[in-house]
């Protein structure tokens, strides 16, 4: 019998009306209907936005992919003994966990954002002793992410959320393996704007979450409905009055595969260790307003100061103008988004080989993340 945690939460998440296709009005802007309820509630599922084409070219690549991880993450060795791809990379390409475990939870990982530790399942005896779980930098890794990354429709959304100078933030790919997907503690996606004097409920962007395989209650992203308009929330403390990592007032985010998910980063979100026998893949792709990121003074990970200044967005942004290209060679029927920040600049980002190596070899290391 299903946990009434999971039933009752997908029920709710069914009655909140922020789901249904892409609509457009005829003028061909995003429906505002669709915005409203994006807004009203901090995420919004729009059904069936990937044709079969294009979900058949994210699986077939990611497979090729993990076929070529490491074996663990402390060899560079593939499972059949080969070298692992990645090590051309500044970053990691692959990210390993513990099966069922919380990598961050507690812990000062990602700027301290996930305070609270989530439960850990004891996974099956036969269980590998890591598992991947995120995928790093995947516009340069996968062909198939970068077209994505360009997809007209879902760049007409960004442009509606965060105007038509929006910039990028990051990606990614976020997997579950059947019993052995790792969680991901409960928290807000930013660290920089809180006390910002313009704060308002979307100056920390969103992200786009593309799924490639149906999502459960049991495997998807929770969301607590309506938390991007808190401000930063004591996350510690709500686990704590609670007793559990099981917020009542969360719901799922539910999806087949095809389905693109919008989550505010302001947004309070989840993802349990999955014990179910349902994979969950997400590519995540995020963009920002270019007036939340300009000229922003942050410090990286490891300590180093950084400015977003207008030469590292627009080398950053690139990649948008890059992945245009690509899409439009590899769906030539389609009319390719015209973004404005590179109007006159599109033969010097034309998809090639040589584009490969000069604007998207190791483009992550630009990401302009608050």
């Amino acid at each position: 019998m299903r946990d009434d945690y999971f039933r009752i939460g997908e029920a709710r998440a069914h009655e909140l009306g922020n789901r249904g296709p892409l609509r457009f009005t005829a003028a061909g802007a995003v429906h505002p209907d669709i915005l409203a309820a994006y807004w009203r509630h901090g995420f919004y599922v729009l059904e069936d936005v990937l044709g079969a084409e294009e979900l058949g070219d994210l699986d077939t690549e990611l497979a090729a992919l993990l076929d070529r991880a490491p074996a663990g993450p402390d060899t560079d060795l593939d499972r059949q003994g080969r070298r692992a791809f990645g090590d051309a990379f500044a970053t990691p390409v692959f990210a390993f966990g513990k099966p069922l475990s919380d990598p961050y939870g507690g812990t000062d990982a990602n700027f301290g954002r996930h305070p609270a530790k989530m439960s850990e399942p004891t996974p099956a005896d036969d269980a590998p002793s890591h598992t991947v779980y995120f995928v790093n930098g995947i516009l340069q890794v996968m062909d198939s992410c970068l077209r994505l990354y360009a997809h007209p429709e879902l760049l007409k959304v960004t442009e509606a959320i965060n105007g038509a100078d929006f910039t990028p933030f990051a990606d990614s790919i976020w997997i579950k393996e059947p019993g052995l997907g790792t969680s991901v503690a409960w928290h807000q996606d930013g660290t920089t704007h809180w006390d910002h004097p313009r704060w308002d409920q979307g100056i920390h962007g969103f992200n786009f979450m593309a799924q490639l395989c149906r999502t459960t209650p049991e495997n998807a992203l929770w969301v607590v409905p309506g938390s991007h308009k808190l401000g930063k929330i004591d996350i510690k403390a709500q686990v704590e009055a609670h007793g559990s990592d099981r917020l009542p007032d969360a719901v799922p985010m539910l999806c087949a595969p095809g389905d693109v998910a919008i989550c505010n980063r302001q947004a309070l979100h989840v993802s349990f260790a999955n014990t179910s026998a349902d994979r969950r893949v997400s590519v995540v792709f995020g963009f920002h307003r270019l007036d939340a990121v300009r000229n922003v003074e942050k410090r990286r990970p490891n300590g180093d100061p950084v400015v977003y200044d207008d030469e590292r967005i627009h080398q950053r942004s690139r990649v948008i103008q890059v992945a245009i290209d690509a899409r439009a060679q590899r769906f030539p029927d389609e009319v390719p988004y015209r973004y404005l920040p590179f109007v006159g600049e599109e033969d010097d980002n034309r998809w090639s080989e040589h584009t490969r190596r000069t604007v998207l070899k190791d483009y992550n290391l630009l990401n302009l993340g608050i």
